[in-house]
């Protein structure tokens, strides 16, 4: 009996024993139910939050990963950065960076986003360029749009022997470039960007284009230079064709082309709002007071509607043109020097008449 009464722990170890056991198996649980949770958070919970706005990420080439990183979280589209980090490791994204420009989705999970990103899934972008005159104009335009410097494009479109196996020069090369909307990705090359441009170049002048050229003798690039004083000359669509035809018929007719706009790009001035003599006397082969016939390329990047309105020209007797008095934007054509003459008239008399009320 005394050796019962001395002896009461055993017992009570068993029991503690027997309590331990149950509370770390329910510890247990608690654990790998918030860990299950916290990882199907990190997996599939939407961590991606645009505010109702487009948001581009930029990662360039040869990006390292914590530079790839960095650029996705200057997005300022990420809620968990943490977690953004915990599963890019997990899908060894560091191993697998890839550059380009990519949209991020309202609502995308870690998974979503990580593996876009290792696919190099890249969002295109809409590249346009307009109201250019200069090739330097040119390549700023062009780089607006893509990774390539404007220096890398500039080196390109000043390279003649580069240009030659296109099929241009550095007076031509502008008319390469047809004016539209193209769909590419923002880590296309100089050297790429010149061949797609090529590329587009070549489709647009189609067998039918090509054989209205040759029925008014002119080869393509020279409807594009032609199509750019066209352009400088009016704003007006539906004005151009009748424009064309005064040009072509003063070619027709061995006469100077005597366009204001070669002027302003031979003397490289384009805030001049008149041509003066001195502006006249200035000797270039762009300067179409001077020398005849058309001048070695096109003084801007000519839209569509201009190429076409030269290929498509409205058959009239005109030679002379200028500006209405009614400052519509539209101009008055004459047949003879003499009528010209008495339109350029009152044009000066509105002008003065304007400047009096003013």
């Amino acid at each position: 009996m005394a050796n019962e009464a001395n002896n009461p722990r055993p017992r009570r170890k068993r029991k503690e024993k027997s309590m331990l056991v149950p509370a770390l198996a329910v510890l247990f649980l608690f654990l790998f139910v918030s860990f299950s949770y916290y990882a199907y958070q990190i997996v599939y919970t939407g961590n991606v939050h645009t505010k109702e706005r487009d948001v581009y990420v930029l990662i360039p080439t040869g990006a390292t990963y914590n530079q790839a990183m960095d650029s996705i979280e200057a997005s300022g589209a990420i809620v968990d950065k943490l977690s953004l980090h915990f599963m890019a490791k997990l899908m060894d994204y560091d191993k697998l960076v890839k550059p380009g420009r990519y949209k991020l989705q309202d609502g995308w999970s870690n998974r979503q986003l990580i593996g876009k990103l290792r696919l190099g899934e890249q969002d295109p972008l809409n590249l346009t360029f307009t109201n250019v005159r200069l090739r330097s104009q040119l390549s700023e335009k062009l780089a607006g749009g893509i990774e390539a410097s404007a220096e890398e494009l500039d080196s390109l479109l000043s390279d003649q022997e580069y240009l030659k196996t296109l099929g241009f020069d550095t007076t031509t090369i502008v008319s390469m470039f047809i004016p539209n909307t193209y769909q590419v990705h923002w880590t296309t090359t100089a050297p790429e960007l010149m061949q797609r441009m090529k590329t587009e170049y070549d489709k647009f002048w189609t067998a039918e284009r090509k054989a209205k050229a040759d029925k008014l003798g002119l080869t393509p690039k020279q409807v594009s230079t032609l199509a750019s004083i066209v352009q400088a000359e009016t704003i007006k669509r539906d004005e151009k064709p009748k424009v064309a035809g005064v040009y072509l018929n003063r070619l027709e007719k061995g006469m100077l082309l005597q366009a204001d706009p070669t002027v302003v790009f031979a003397v490289r001035d384009f805030t001049i709002r008149r041509v003066l003599n001195k502006h006249l006397a200035y000797d270039s082969p762009y300067n179409t007071y001077k020398y005849g016939g058309l001048p070695p390329g096109p003084i801007n990047v000519p839209d569509i509607s201009s190429i076409d309105a030269v290929l498509n020209p409205e058959e009239h007797k005109y030679i002379y043109f200028c500006a209405k008095d009614d400052f519509s934007g539209y101009h008055a054509f004459a047949v003879t020097e003499r009528e010209h003459i008495n339109n350029a008239r009152r044009y000066q008399r509105a002008l003065t008449e304007r400047n009096i009320l003013n």
